[in-house]
């Protein structure tokens, strides 16, 4: 077999240099966390400490905005679950006119910038005299939550064969049954995966929530706060790595369980 050929030193250089380009900033950001000047970001750190961890977690201002990041997550990826895998069946197995049109006009919202789609619902909230609420922000984040769920289910769609629910109706099984026992099955990876990227999307949303929030403060927006009037900028570096093992872990998570590229839409990008 012909041997493998080594990539030039040239290339591994300037592929180390891109990768430093793109994650030396966090890495920065966790080694603040650690140092024991409060205001200052003397390189390298005069010293390192844990304490902030402990005035983070006693911080009772922190509480609120995580504890609403989590619950706006949570019912935004639910909601994405349910409506993305309804739009993505309707989608692959269907045939009707002006298919294409509307599932370009479904998966629209994830190419948006943010601020158009913030400033689009702030409009229509103040149309209709919606007060800012929780629910405001949950249908702020499932416009894009739902597009990535639906291009997960939608890949794994149109891998399924219809033959096999054909089958399964020939064998007697009603249409809860055919989806319990053959759908289900077949989608759960691509639902996982797809939950676990919506639910990390929305997690870190800072610019729609900011249209959508009104008084309400997510752990992002608290974030963006304690950078224009810092406090503890420790502490806002401590939580800048909550945030970033939140976004990451479902991410990985979601790598892993697709990892073969041919399960989820857009997995070359």
């Amino acid at each position: 077999m012909p041997s493998e050929r080594r990539a030039p030193l040239a290339l591994k250089l300037a592929a180390l240099g891109g990768l430093l380009f793109l994650h030396g900033p966090i890495l920065l950001i966790f080694l603040y966390a650690f140092t024991t000047e409060e205001r200052s970001y003397q390189f390298p750190p005069p010293g390192l400490t844990l304490k902030w961890f402990a005035v983070a977690w006693n911080r009772p201002d922190i509480w609120p905005p995580l504890i609403l990041s989590l619950k706006v997550a949570a019912i935004s990826t639910a909601l994405a679950l349910v409506l993305g895998t309804l739009c993505a069946a309707a989608m692959s197995r269907a045939r009707f006119f002006g298919r294409d049109s509307i599932s370009l006009l479904v998966i629209l919202p994830i190419a948006l910038p943010g601020i158009i789609t913030g400033m689009s619902l702030r409009s229509a909230f103040a149309m209709m005299d919606i007060p800012f609420s929780t629910w405001t922000i949950v249908l702020g984040h499932a416009t894009f939550c739902i597009v990535i769920v639906y291009n997960n289910a939608v890949a794994r769609f149109r891998r399924l064969s219809g033959s096999i629910l054909e089958a399964s109706a020939d064998l007697g099984a009603n249409g809860f049954q055919t989806f319990r026992h053959v759908i289900l099955p077949n989608l759960g990876s691509a639902l996982l995966a797809g939950g676990m990227l919506a639910f990390a999307l929305s997690f870190d949303e800072v610019i729609v929530t900011t249209f959508t929030a009104g008084q309400q403060s997510t752990l992002p927006i608290w974030m963006l706060n304690e950078l224009v009037r810092p406090r503890q900028r420790p502490v806002t570096n401590v939580v800048a790595i909550v945030v970033f093992a939140a976004t990451v872990v479902p991410i990985l998570i979601a790598y892993v369980l697709t990892r073969g590229g041919s399960e989820t839409a857009g997995a070359g990008k």
